[in-house]
């Protein structure tokens, strides 16, 4: 039982604001300054106050870095990672779940160390596999010497080779490995009763016919909420398209084309088409966000079968 005091109730509410405002006040500097002209966003003090400039700076900042092109390129890298995620997440977690195996324990906990492991810390093998998807394969083969018994034996040399910089898959393969939703599809599964496994069992279906049928409806929020956050972490993704694209005119997300828009050491300090620029390119998560929300929240904390 919650006691309700006039003084915590208070207490509450003042810290949900305060942490209101904090979170706010970013974004409206943002705003205020994309709307903002040069003399204006310039001035100092700054002025908290919206101007009229809004829509001339966001022209000014979508033909300045080509926003068009780099919101199509990180909505097809933002979907293919998130389709990408939430797919190999909940095979590996139904896997691991409802399969009886010895080793299952150890290829969840193999899977739930790799937390520790961000993409920043294994870029340099990501970028190397990357180069060479196919690597792994030539390495074994030479290492079981088949490689020099088919040039001894034929003449061919077996050289294998796939190429996946400046390319959409070199840009969502590398990041579908997901252990956050593996953990978090192995925790909902863990829920579902064993009645229900074995009623599915009794009218004949499959592990696949159990899991089409029946587990990804019952997923559903929590596949929202999976989706929510890993589109939003998808499209604000900087160093990896930045590692394996040269031919950002083609292959660039929009992020990256926040470097266009900073004013340069000696030039114009147009911050105001900065800003606009920036409100642009946080707006589709934004988007994102505010339209999931109702199923990112349920899908964190519903227990219902």
């Amino acid at each position: 039982m919650i006691e309700r005091s006039p003084f915590f109730d208070f207490v509450s509410y003042a810290a949900m604001v305060i942490g209101l405002v904090l979170v706010l006040i970013p974004f409206w500097v943002v705003i205020v300054a994309g709307s903002q002209s040069l003399q204006e966003v310039a001035r100092v003090p700054f002025s908290m106050l919206p101007s009229n400039h809004l829509m001339e700076n966001i022209q000014a900042a979508w033909a300045r870095a080509d926003l068009g092109p780099k919101l199509i390129n990180s909505f097809i890298v933002a979907a293919g990672v998130t389709i990408g995620k939430i797919t190999l997440a909940a095979f590996s977690a139904f896997a691991i779940v409802f399969f009886n195996f010895r080793a299952r324990m150890i290829c969840f906990w193999a899977i739930f160390i790799t937390l520790m492991l961000p993409l920043e810390v294994r870029i340099v093998p990501t970028y190397s596999i990357a180069a060479n998807a196919l690597l792994p394969f030539q390495v074994l083969l030479d290492a079981l010497g088949i490689t020099w018994l088919v040039q001894s034996v034929s003449g061919v040399q077996i050289a294998l080779n796939w190429n996946l910089l400046n390319s959409y898959t070199g840009l969502i393969l590398p990041l579908i490995a997901t252990a956050t939703g593996t953990f978090l599809y192995r925790q909902f599964f863990m829920t579902i009763p064993d009645e229900l496994v074995e009623a599915s069992k009794m009218d004949g279906s499959g592990p696949m016919g159990f899991f089409w049928d029946v587990l990804i409806p019952l997923s559903r929020t929590n596949m929202l909420a999976l989706a929510t956050i890993m589109f939003v972490s998808s499209w604000n993704q900087y160093l990896w398209p930045l590692l394996v694209t040269t031919d950002r005119a083609n292959f660039g997300t929009v992020v990256m084309q926040l470097k266009a828009l900073i004013p340069a050491q000696n030039g114009t300090p147009d911050w105001n088409v900065t800003m606009a620029g920036a409100l642009i390119i946080m707006l589709p998560p934004l988007l994102v966000v505010a339209f999931m929300q109702r199923w990112f929240v349920r899908g964190l904390i519903s227990r219902d079968k």
